[in-house]
């Protein structure tokens, strides 16, 4: 490590302390605990690096020599607060993952230890490129993620090494993880993620179950959707009573083309997760959002779930776009 970017302990933790909106309120954050934490790059740069790869080739980050810098930075974390140990690095063109493991307490909030790495980041950020003090790397704060649910840990290890190849398929499919702003269905605007050409599938079924449905009838229905699902119909719904939420499982774990409608709408860098993010990356998953993201916890009311069923009827019911009879 450099002693001239990090003199002391007691330098390193004096940088001012990041933003603390994003943390758990009551959690120790000097206690034994293991934590994802991402920083992103100010303006998110692509300064760190970049990824190649495509659906036939595996993906790989390649740093920059600014990535190289701040890879090894984060490796002095352990010089200066010994009984903490960093997991599986995952260096990203635009931001840094991390997962961090404090293994016994540290006599500080964990935010003054992110704040130091940040800090000497910041130092060669501006020492390579001749900036002035005031440059910042980073944008403010951080973002934490406690990881202690079983299985939780392993969940996030795959995740993190799964980055490059996530991000490599969204630049060979962009449009289908942008999300697009006022889009036409049925009479009704949404924004969208995933493949919008499956609004001109020349079948599509809405998939409306009431909540009377014994699991026998639910049973039947799924089977009955997922023959015209084989058959090539796009299944439409909101996916809100048990009946319709089994039947688009069903028809989604089975490869099946989707439109799915939701409540919540897309906060501004929103991507899909988990198995949706590969059902996008195939083009066979279209989400469809009429009302503005909201961060809170909201029960959907009954009035939005009529809504969502009209709109569902009248995706299905929309006569089929062909530009090219025009």
């Amino acid at each position: 490590m450099d002693e001239e970017r990090f003199k002391s302990k007691k330098q390193w933790a004096g940088e001012a302390v990041p933003s603390m909106k994003r943390r758990c309120v009551g959690h120790d954050y000097q206690g034994r605990c293991i934590y994802m934490i991402t920083l992103v790059v100010e303006g998110r740069r692509r300064l760190l690096g970049h990824v190649t790869g495509s659906d036939t080739e595996p993906a790989a980050m390649h740093p920059s020599a600014l990535g190289q810098a701040v890879l090894k930075e984060l490796s002095s974390i352990k010089t200066h607060y010994p009984t903490i140990k960093i997991i599986t690095p995952q260096l990203m063109p635009d931001h840094l993952h991390f997962i961090l493991f404090v293994q016994e307490p540290i006599p500080c909030h964990l935010s003054r230890v992110i704040s130091g790495f940040k800090g000497g980041c910041n130092r060669l950020y501006r020492q390579m490129n001749g900036l002035d003090e005031h440059a910042s790397l980073w944008e403010e704060g951080f973002n934490d993620r406690i990881l202690k649910g079983k299985g939780q840990l392993e969940r996030m290890m795959s995740y993190l090494d799964d980055n490059p190849r996530r991000l490599a398929i969204k630049q060979q499919h962009p449009d289908y993880f942008r999300i697009q702003r006022n889009v036409t269905a049925g009479g009704y605007t949404f924004a969208a993620m995933g493949n919008t050409f499956l609004l001109d599938a020349p079948c599509r079924l809405q998939v409306q179950c009431t909540r009377s449905l014994t699991q026998e009838q639910i049973a039947k229905t799924r089977d009955h959707f997922l023959e015209q699902a084989r058959n090539g119909a796009v299944l439409v719904s909101p996916s809100i009573s048990p009946g319709e939420r089994e039947v688009m499982r069903a028809a989604f774990e089975a490869g099946y083309p989707t439109i799915i409608l939701q409540e919540n709408g897309f906060a501004p860098l929103a991507k899909p997760g988990g198995r949706r993010f590969n059902a996008c990356a195939e083009g066979r998953l279209l989400l469809l959002a009429p009302w503005e993201h909201h961060n809170t916890q909201e029960t959907i009311e009954r009035g939005q779930c009529l809504t969502l069923n009209d709109m569902a009827t009248a995706i299905a019911t929309e006569p089929q776009h062909r530009p090219w009879l025009e």
